[in-house]
This record gives C-alpha cells, sequence and structure tokens, in this order.
C-alpha cells in the first residue's frame, strides 16, 4: 500500500523547517570527532616519544639490540651481539616475521625509522630462486629430485613419464619429422642398393622443387608414388599444399604465401594434384591414424595421440580447401567426387564443431541446389547421413537443422523441372529423423510448431497479404515433407524392428494433422483447391502409414459444395490444368469446363482413395453413410434444370463411386454378421479382415473403374 495523505504532508514539512537544521549539526558533530582523533594521534606519539627519550629529555642509551657492529668490541660481537643484528635484518624482510612475534609488536614499531626499514629487501637467495625459474627444469634437477624423493619421482615415472623426458635439443614433432622417421623405418628393411636409390631420386625430387616453384607432372607422380608405397606424410603435407593452391586457382584474394609455394599453369597438373588428394590423402590419414567402428555404430579416432595433433592442422587445411574448391566445379563427374573425398575423413573431423558445420552447410548446398543432378544429390546426402550416424547430438542436430532449412529454400520454386529433384530430397531427408529419435523429435517438433506459428499469425493478422505466409510452395512443400517423415518411421514394420516399441515421432502426428487442416481451410476459394489437394494427399500417406483416422472426407466434400462446382461451367480453350504443379489456379480457369472436369477428377480420385484405407474396417459403413448421402444430394442438384452444372462427366464419376461405397458397406455387414463378440472388444475389432486382402473388396477395383471412365468420357 502507497503512503497516507498524512505521512506525505509530515515530510514535506520536515523537508522545509527542520531537514537544513538537522544537516548542519551533522557536519559540526562530523568536525568534532575529526578533531578529537587528531588530538588522540599526536597524544600517543608524545608517550611514543617519551618513551624513548625518557625522563630528563635525553636519548636512552643503546642496548645490545640497538648498537650496530662499528660500536662492539670483540667480546661483545662473540657474545651474541650479530645474532641480533640478523634479527633485525631478517624482519627488515617481507614475510620474514617468525609466527612467535605478536602483531602488535609489529603495531607499536610506526615511527619513520621503522618505515625505513621495512621496505623489501631482495635477499641472495631469493635472487638465485629467480635464475632458477627462468632456467626451468632440466635433467640434473630430476636427479635430485630421485634423490630427495623417490617416491614423487617413482609416482611421476608411472603416472607422467613425459615430464621426465628432458631433451634441449628436441624440436616439435612435425609431419616432415613422423615421416621421416617411417621412411628411416622402411629404409631398414630395404636393401642397401634401394636405399641409395631412393635416396637419390628424393635429392632429385627435392632440388628440382626447390629450383622452381611451378608444379609439374613429375613432381606430382613422385608424390603420388610416395603415397601409395610407403604412405608418406611428407609427400603428403606437400599434396595437401599443391591442392590449397587448385583449389583457390585464379583467385585475387589469396595471401601471398599461398601465391608463391606452387604455381599451376597446366590443365593436366591441375587435374592430377585434384585426383591425387581427394583419392590417396584419406587413404594415407587412416594408414596412420585408423578409424575403429563398433557394432552399434560408433567410431573412435585417438584424438589424445601424438600423430592427431600433429595431422589436425593438415586435415583442417585439407577440409577447407574441398568446400573452397565445391563452389568453383560444375562438372558432375567432378562433384561427385569431391563429395566422396569427404565421407572417409569424417570421424576425424568430429573434434572441430565449427568446421563440421561449415562443411553440413556447402554439403546441404549441392543437395539442395535445383541445379544440381540426381548423382550429386545422392552423393551429397551419403555425407550427411554418414555425419548424422557417426556424430553427437550436437553435430545430428546441427545437420537436421541445416538439411531441413535447405530443404525448404530448395523447393521455393516448383515446376517441373524441379519436382523429381524436390521430391528426392524429401524422402532421403526423412530417413536422416530417425537415425536418433529423441534428437529427431525435438527438432521435428520445434519446426512443426513454427509452422503452427505461422498459420495462426495469418489467421489472427488477416489484414492485406497475411495468409501469403501460408499459402506458398515453401509451406506446402514443409507439411508434406514432416508427412514424409511421419510414414517413413511410424509404420508398423519399424515399430516390430523395434521390438513393438512406437516411435517418439508418432506423437507428432496430431499436431501435424492440426496445422495441415487448418492451412487446407484459411481460404477456402476455389483459386486454392490445388493446394487442399496436395495437403489432402500428405494427410493420405501419413494415415495410410501409420494406421490413423484422419477425417478427409469433409474437405473434399466443400470443395463439391462450393460455387465453383454448382453452377454450369463455360466453354473455354485453354489446356487442361496440371494441378500437380501448382498450388494456386489462374482466375482463366475459374467457372470453365477443363477447371471444373480437373476438380472433379481430384476429388473423385481422393475420396475414392480415402474410403480405400478404410474398406476393410469394421465400422465402414457408419464412415459411408454421411458421404454418400451427401454424394446423392450432389447429383441431385446437378440434375437440375436452373441450378445443376449439367457436367455429365462428373456426374458419371460420382454415380459409380458411390455404387462402389454401398457395395463396399454392405460386403462389410455381411462380414461383421458373423462375427461373436461386441464392439467392446478392441483387439477383435483391430483384427478385423486384418489378413484380408483390399483389392478384393468392391472399393479396390474402383481405380481400373475409374481409369474406363477418364478414357470414354474425355
Amino acid at each position: 500500500m502507497g503512503p497516507s495523505k498524512k505521512n506525505l504532508k509530515a515530510t514535506k514539512k520536515f523537508e522545509k523547517t527542520h531537514l537544513q537544521s538537522v544537516l548542519d549539526r551533522r557536519k559540526v558533530t562530523a568536525k568534532i570527532k575529526q578533531k578529537q582523533q587528531i588530538k588522540d594521534k599526536l597524544k600517543q606519539r608524545k608517550a611514543t616519544d617519551a618513551e624513548f627519550y625518557g625522563k630528563d629529555g635525553k636519548p636512552r642509551s643503546r642496548g645490545p639490540r640497538d648498537r650496530q657492529v662499528n660500536d662492539m668490541s670483540v667480546d661483545d660481537f662473540f657474545q651474541g651481539g650479530f645474532e641480533d643484528i640478523i634479527e633485525e635484518t631478517d624482519k627488515a624482510k617481507p614475510g620474514k616475521r617468525k609466527r612467535d612475534e605478536p602483531k602488535a609488536d609489529d603495531e607499536e614499531n610506526g615511527s619513520d625509522s621503522d618505515a625505513v626499514q621495512a621496505q623489501p629487501v631482495a635477499s641472495d637467495s631469493e635472487d638465485d630462486i629467480g635464475e632458477g625459474d627462468d632456467a626451468g627444469m632440466n635433467q640434473e634437477t630430476m636427479d635430485a629430485l630421485a634423490e630427495k624423493d623417490p617416491e614423487f619421482y617413482k609416482f611421476l615415472k608411472e603416472n607422467d613419464p613425459d615430464a621426465l623426458d628432458f631433451d634441449d635439443n628436441a624440436d616439435l614433432a612435425e609431419v616432415d619429422e613422423l615421416s621421416a622417421g617411417e621412411d628411416s623405418e622402411a629404409e631398414e628393411e630395404q636393401p642397401k642398393k634401394k636405399q641409395k636409390k631412393a635416396k637419390h631420386a628424393e635429392e632429385e625430387q627435392t632440388e628440382a622443387e626447390g629450383d622452381s616453384k611451378e608444379l609439374t607432372a613429375a613432381i606430382v607422380a613422385g608424390w603420388r608414388k610416395s603415397m601409395k608405397e610407403s604412405q608418406s606424410l611428407r609427400a603428403t603435407r606437400q599434396v595437401v599444399l599443391a591442392f590449397r593452391c587448385a583449389a583457390h586457382l585464379n583467385e585475387d584474394d589469396i595471401d601471398e604465401d599461398s601465391q608463391q609455394k606452387w604455381t599451376i599453369n597446366s590443365p593436366e597438373v591441375f587435374n592430377d594434384v585434384v585426383v591425387l588428394a581427394l583419392k590417396e590423402i584419406p587413404t594415407v590419414i587412416n594408414h596412420h591414424l585408423p578409424v575403429k567402428e563398433s557394432a552399434s555404430g560408433r567410431v573412435y579416432v585417438q584424438t589424445d595421440s601424438k600423430k592427431f595433433s600433429t595431422l589436425s592442422l593438415l586435415l583442417k587445411t585439407y577440409t577447407s580447401a574441398i568446400m573452397h574448391l565445391l563452389g568453383t566445379l560444375s562438372d558432375d563427374r567432378t562433384l561427385k567426387l569431391t563429395l566422396s573425398a569427404i565421407t572417409p575423413i569424417l570421424p576425424y573431423l568430429l573434434s572441430f564443431k565449427k568446421l563440421v558445420k561449415a562443411l553440413a552447410k556447402a554439403v546441404v548446398n549441392f543437395w539442395a541446389q535445383p541445379a544440381s543432378s540426381e548423382s550429386t544429390r545422392i552423393t551429397a546426402f551419403l555425407v550427411l547421413r554418414r555425419l548424422v550416424a557417426i556424430g553427437d547430438k550436437g553435430i545430428r542436430e546441427t545437420v537436421l537443422k541445416s538439411v531441413y532449412q535447405g530443404l525448404v529454400q530448395g523447393c521455393r520454386i516448383t515446376n517441373h523441372n524441379t519436382i523429381q529433384g524436390i521430391n528426392l530430397m524429401k524422402n532421403s531427408a526423412a530417413e536422416l529423423w530417425g537415425i536418433d529419435p529423441s534428437i529427431g523429435y525435438t527438432t521435428a517438433f520445434g519446426f512443426i510448431r513454427q509452422l503452427a506459428i505461422h498459420l495462426r499469425n495469418s489467421i489472427v493478422h488477416n489484414k492485406n497479404d497475411a495468409f501469403r505466409m501460408v499459402y506458398n510452395w515453401q509451406f506446402t512443400h514443409s507439411l508434406d515433407f514432416w508427412s514424409c517423415v511421419l510414414a517413413y518411421h511410424c509404420t508398423p514394420e519399424k515399430e516390430a524392428e523395434a521390438g513393438g516399441k512406437e516411435s517418439q515421432l508418432k506423437l507428432l502426428v496430431y499436431p501435424l494433422v492440426q496445422v495441415t487442416l487448418g492451412a487446407m481451410r484459411l481460404i477456402p476459394t476455389a483459386l486454392y483447391f490445388p493446394l487442399r489437394f496436395h495437403l489432402v494427399r500428405s494427410l493420405l500417406r501419413t494415415s495410410r502409414a501409420t494406421d490413423t483416422y484422419i477425417p478427409l472426407a469433409s474437405p473434399l466434400l466443400e470443395v463439391l459444395a462450393s460455387a465453383e462446382m454448382k453452377k454450369p461451367p463455360h466453354t473455354t480453350t485453354l489446356k487442361a490444368f496440371d494441378f500437380a504443379v501448382s498450388y494456386k489456379a489462374p482466375k482463366a480457369y475459374l467457372r470453365t469446363r477443363v477447371y471444373q472436369d480437373g476438380v472433379g477428377d481430384q476429388v473423385v480420385e481422393l475420396l475414392g482413395e480415402f474410403l480405400y484405407l478404410w474398406s476393410r474396417s469394421i465400422a465402414f459403413p457408419e464412415l459411408a453413410l454421411p458421404v454418400v448421402i451427401q454424394l446423392k444430394r450432389w447429383l441431385k442438384q446437378s440434375r437440375s434444370k436452373s441450378q445443376g452444372n449439367k457436367n455429365a462427366k462428373l456426374a458419371a464419376q460420382l454415380v459409380l463411386l458411390v455404387q462402389k461405397i454401398e457395395a463396399n458397406a454392405k460386403f462389410i455387414e455381411e462380414k461383421r454378421g458373423r462375427v461373436d463378440f461386441a464392439p467392446n472388444n478392441r483387439a477383435q475389432v483391430d483384427a478385423f479382415l486384418r489378413d484380408f486382402d483390399a483389392a478384393k473388396t468392391p472399393l479396390g477395383a474402383d481405380g481400373q473403374s475409374q481409369k474406363y471412365i477418364d478414357v470414354n468420357l474425355a
């Protein structure tokens, strides 16, 4: 509660009348206290001086502790006077106060002379210690430690032997040194003549490299021979440097060091270097650092070894060069070779998170690029799949997000040329979300929630073109993609493989269906009937794979009940409308015979497929009854002379569909009339006609009959 009016008035009155006087009194009191403190300090100093000078005002005679060395006689010196002087010297050093001395002694000796003596003085012993620290540890120190403390020396020898290994002339182990060590081992096994020939060839190669920086086919051939025969890391290092120069060829923004290392003037040499680097470098690295893979698919690399720390820079340089080279290639064969070279080195890159993230984006770019060929997409997908399979949770989440973003960007333009690649992307990417169900669920839930937010914003902010956030190819393909994911991982076969355990992704069926149904009903006009049909197909896929009932008859019957399908169409010379690559119909197609026939075909096809999914269900008669009533009502209105649309083709299709539905309903009624269990027996209800072939039901032959009607009435 706030202050009352009385308190506010009293406060204001106090500020006006008494506040200034109170502040003045406080200042006066503070000055008096300050003067009193100064007087007390003067008294204390006078008392100290009186103790020093004595009552007669003369300085006291020096005792043994107050005398200097020059004032002492030889007898006084040998009687212990030097000990007093040493103690005074020790007091002058910082941190040398004895534990027995109380702190009060230091506080009492507060005179100017004591302050001068209290300044820190570095002793000779301290200087020696500092010099020893600068010199560092050496072998002599370790030998002395072994004599003084053998137990600690033994502990170091068992747990950290590298700490006892001192070699003042040893250098860091680089790639060339590792290669030199391996070359020496190989030389011991070879005869002396071969050793001389190998040394002579190596000297010639070194001279050739030193004389000219231009890369030739002979140098590349020498590297290839060394890498294939002895897995030389020295040659591998040179190949990586040359490969980096090849990746940055004909560029102006290269470092001067990179420009001066190698110059490539021949396309044949360029091709040789690229092929050698892409094919042989992963083999050499795997030879020196083998990758161990467990039965569960986990990979193990000795990242704490000396070789890995040495080769890490080489791996980073090689991977960066590959990513840069990918941005300059356009040939499918070279792209496939370059992408294939990434897969063997992925286990070594798991420790470099930023590099893996950049690499995943580069590979996703080619996987989702509309201009990429099918072979390039598949090769890029294999790299992504391998990365998700061997990576940790952080890497998996990063790759899945990059894949989804690439998919959304790649399906912005949908036509006859790109639809096949988009379907390939959706079908291939759906597999990745089942490798790690927990990460797949969290990422899928986040993206579906994002789609729901877009839909809600379009409904709430129903102004201008807010609906375009939903009615576009990217939103449509996103919903269709998540339908593919659920259809791939939530099937009964997948559950049987997992030991009867349902996938976590099955929990996303309900939110996905709700978002899809809301999107198809956002604008129920004839312009967006194609988008509605796309979304109905997505839900049919989900319903078929997950064995989940989704009420799809209502959205299809709403199309028949629209004004577009009730009135008679106009004749036109327009081409048949292609529903496969369109989500919106041009206004020129509205109220035309071509568009009405196309919409009718879609409704009959989708409605027949929906009812076919549940043609073996024990509840099919009750499920089909509202559909039959609505279809018969529409057929009756279509025959009206004043209001009917008079479309004989559509009417014939619907009549045939009604006959099939009624025949299937009678078939189910006959079958369930023979059962002896109640509707509350869920197990028996689910097992009803489970083993019966759906193609043998009356609705199973609807597809062939539909094709016959289309051919004869077109």
